[in-house]
């Protein structure tokens, strides 16, 4: 599957879950999507924000905002349905690696 192939799936995927989570009594609001790397390049790197070969650079990565009952969440354990539906329609959840509101469809070993 080619990148921009892989990046209209990502987009479809996401909408997906979106509404699954809604249908489910959850809250979304938009986090990180896409980081531009003529931005924040190396420096960008160096202060953290997302690594070098980060999926969030090749469209194929965002972080959603997770509220229940009216309040924002962070932990893990909260987003852990969501992950899990993520996973189940093939995509790479943040939650397996520290970061539990990374959604993102792997790519060249990249997630």
């Amino acid at each position: 599957m080619t990148l921009s192939q892989k990046q209209k799936l990502f987009s479809k995927m996401i909408a997906e879950l979106i509404l699954w989570a809604y249908e489910k009594g959850y809250e979304i609001t938009l986090g990180d999507a896409y980081r531009d790397p003529r931005l924040h390049g190396e420096l960008g790197v160096k202060m953290g924000y997302g690594a070098r070969n980060s999926c969030h650079k090749l469209r194929l990565a965002m972080d959603l905002n997770l509220f229940v009952n009216g309040k924002y969440v962070t932990d893990g354990e909260a987003h852990k349905p969501l992950g899990e539906k993520w996973e189940s329609m093939g995509g790479s959840w943040g939650g397996r690696f520290k970061d539990a509101n990374h959604y993102s469809l792997e790519h060249d070993g990249f997630k």
